[in-house]
């Protein structure tokens, strides 16, 4: 197959080559959580540097007890012995591809990792769109024809994926919705993905979460990790929780080969995240608080250009549609003209499996907190932090960016005020 560079890693090593050339490009194609690590976690890895041992390939006891503690209070009570955990939850996801086997079901739009990492397992994604104003859930009205129809064609079907709340269109999915696929899980026999690295972000509070693991437990695998809620993604630290002993094994088998077991002085600061002491537990919910603001501040001004923009609800993400602003022919072409002739950086529709002609772009506001650590505090803290100088910058360049794509003059101005409930 061809192998080519993450979607999302391309583009932000290219932002950060047109950066280092002097121009300017506001980076809204990456997905980074965008605050400093917290300092109890630096003072853990710091003291655990010296643990340079391999450990148990299903990681620490204490970091799989910590992980249990975490979902047992989100009423998903866990056996430590089946929890695994991983250099992040990327390869965690990749090698459950390989322990589950067969087929996956896919939202469409989902993650660029998720159908390339199918085509490295040599198993095929199978795309079902959401449900309308849903996302990071295939529609269950299509999912059982779309695998009747791979079995009819002799294909082993294995697995359903779904992201809850979801990257890229930052929606979640519905609690019918999850209901309905956990039903069509057991009558077709598939193991459900539950990806909930983003769980501790919904920052929209009418949004109400359901996992899968709740409704179908002796099916469902959920995956997490720190790099979101904790802004920890350089660390690579995930976890699993698997519903069964064989598959936990089989899991184990396959990272026994590739990455042997996380790195140990990682795996100590992050049992003590997943215990939730308060200090940490503060810092979430102001992450939270954060990232829900600005979210909904950038869909104001797509919603102001013209595109349709559904509501964020939970990470850092929009999937504003700019079709109706009629301009470009593919998603490619928009992104190409944002980046290249107003300094925006998004990744187009296509990354996440739309067709070239749905004009969507996937558009990330967690690097517009600062450049420096010290203004992502001020950012974290601030009462109001969409008037902090740096913030307020990066939203007029967004502005008259989308003033240039729309063609007409910038329009900050007269974003309506009745505008905000409709995005919020």
């Amino acid at each position: 197959m061809n192998i080519t560079l993450s979607a999302t890693l391309a583009a932000n090593e290219e932002i950060a080559r047109r950066r280092s050339a002097g121009q300017r490009v506001l980076n809204l194609a990456f997905g980074e959580a965008g605050l400093p690590v917290h300092p109890a976690l630096r003072e853990r890895l710091a003291r655990a540097a010296t643990d340079n041992g391999y450990g148990p390939v299903a990681g620490a006891p204490s970091l799989r007890e910590a992980a249990a503690g975490y979902w047992t209070r989100r009423d998903l009570p866990t056996d430590p012995g089946l929890v695994v955990c991983g250099p992040g939850s990327k390869p965690l996801l990749y090698a459950l591809l390989l322990a589950i086997g067969g087929d996956v079901v896919l939202p469409a739009p989902s993650w660029v990792s998720y159908a390339a990492q199918a085509g490295l397992a040599g198993v095929r994604p199978i795309m079902v769109p959401a449900p309308p104003g849903e996302g990071g859930a295939p529609d269950p009205e299509r999912v059982a024809e779309a695998v009747s129809r791979a079995r009819a064609e002799g294909r082993r079907v294995g697995s359903l994926l779904v992201t809850l709340p979801d990257n890229p269109t930052g929606r979640l999915a519905g609690q019918a919705t999850v209901r309905r696929l956990a039903r069509l899980a057991r009558d077709l026999d598939l193991t459900i993905v539950s990806d909930e690295i983003y769980r501790d972000l919904v920052h929209d509070e009418r949004a109400a979460f359901l996992s899968p693991a709740a409704v179908a437990p002796e099916r469902t695998v959920v995956t997490s990790g720190l790099s979101k809620s904790h802004a920890l993604g350089g660390w690579r630290i995930g976890v699993a929780r698997l519903p069964s002993a064989p598959l936990r094994d089989r899991l184990l088998a396959i990272a026994s080969e590739i990455w042997s077991s996380p790195a140990a002085p990682v795996q100590h600061a992050a049992a003590y995240a997943y215990a939730e002491p308060p200090e940490l537990a503060e810092r979430v919910a102001a992450s939270r608080r954060l990232h829900g603001v600005v979210a909904r501040a950038v869909a104001a001004r797509f919603a102001a250009a013209g595109a349709r923009v559904p509501a964020p609800q939970g990470g850092f993400y929009l999937y504003p549609d700019l079709a109706p602003l009629g301009r470009f022919a593919t998603s490619g072409a928009l992104a190409a003209a944002l980046l290249d002739g107003h300094g925006v950086g998004v990744l187009p529709g296509t990354a996440f499996g739309d067709p070239p002609g749905a004009l969507r772009v996937r558009v990330a506001t967690s690097l517009l907190y600062g450049e420096s650590e010290e203004r992502r505090l001020a950012a974290l803290t601030a009462e109001r932090p969409l008037d902090l100088p740096w913030v307020a910058a990066a939203l007029t360049h967004l502005d008259e960016a989308l003033a240039g794509i729309a063609g007409r003059r910038r329009f900050a101005a007269w974003i309506p005020a009745a505008l905000a409930p409709a995005v919020t």
